[in-house]
């Protein structure tokens, strides 16, 4: 990425996440570039990151080698039809708008070069997780800089197919909120069984951490780690087999199947 200009179409929060990550892994300021319609959005991601910023679009992208879309899903056929004219056809369009397939984007930009991604939101702490999906206008090189792109913000992992996304739009995309939901019931139960509620909810949060660190390091995969620290007839047994008779797995699979099926609901109505 030494040598390649960046243009933001969109500065909010991932935009500005993803330059902040890009700045960290030493890219030069005088390489990026953001438009966006927000005067105060203008403002403070060139004050925070030195960046020059436009409100037009097409000033933007000028003489850039990736232009990414960090949009709203609603809002990219608008943007990409106003951008047409002026992209080349060397640039390389990178997409983090939700739900916005290859074929529509075509559709509106033209047969440009475009790698899909589905980050997720603690790629604001750049803790996050990316699935990327290139059309075959991609090249190596292109691929490598898209790679790249979203590593200033987490992993990046490659699809084979576009309709993977769906489903890491449900296990990833939509996995923090989960998690979320587990650490909400855990911090609720506990204080059902005597914990004041500050307490119950370090307590979770400590542990979401601890568990979520130890399986990131571990050689073993989760159910291994699961089994390690489940004693026959202990106090964890018991939990697990709670869990396991309310039809916990089948519920998680029931819940992430809902999400993919949603998420391909929404790329269709989004690509009309």
């Amino acid at each position: 990425m030494s040598n390649t200009r960046i243009a933001f179409i969109g500065a909010g929060n991932m935009a500005a996440s993803l330059i902040g990550g890009l700045r960290a892994k030493g890219l030069d300021a005088a390489q990026i570039r953001a438009s966006d319609p927000g005067v105060d959005t203008r403002t403070r991601v060139s004050g925070e990151h030195g960046i020059e910023t436009f409100a037009d679009n097409a000033q933007a992208i000028d003489g850039a080698d990736v232009v990414v879309l960090a949009v709203k899903p609603q809002a990219m056929k608008a943007v990409c039809e106003a951008l047409r004219p002026s992209l080349k056809p060397h640039q390389l369009v990178v997409s983090i708008a939700a739900g916005i397939t290859c074929a529509s984007m075509n559709k509106w930009l033209g047969e440009q070069p475009i790698v899909r991604c589905m980050p997720n939101t603690p790629a604001l702490l750049r803790q996050g997780v990316s699935g990327l999906f290139a059309t075959q206008q991609v090249s190596a090189g292109q691929r490598q800089q898209a790679e790249e792109l979203l590593s200033a913000v987490g992993l990046a992992l490659w699809l084979e197919t576009e309709q993977q996304l769906d489903a890491v739009t449900a296990v990833s995309g939509s996995g923090p909120a989960y998690f979320f939901l587990l650490i909400e019931a855990m911090t609720a139960a506990g204080e059902k069984l005597g914990l004041p509620r500050e307490i119950a909810a370090k307590l979770t949060l400590q542990t979401a951490l601890g568990a979520a660190h130890m399986a990131t390091s571990s050689d073993v995969d989760a159910a291994e780690l699961r089994r390690r620290v489940t004693s026959p007839a202990g106090t964890t047994e018991a939990a697990i087999k709670s869990f396991q008779a309310g039809g916990f797995e089948a519920l998680v699979e029931k819940a992430l199947g809902a999400a993919a099926h949603r998420s391909a609901e929404m790329a269709e109505q989004l690509g009309q």
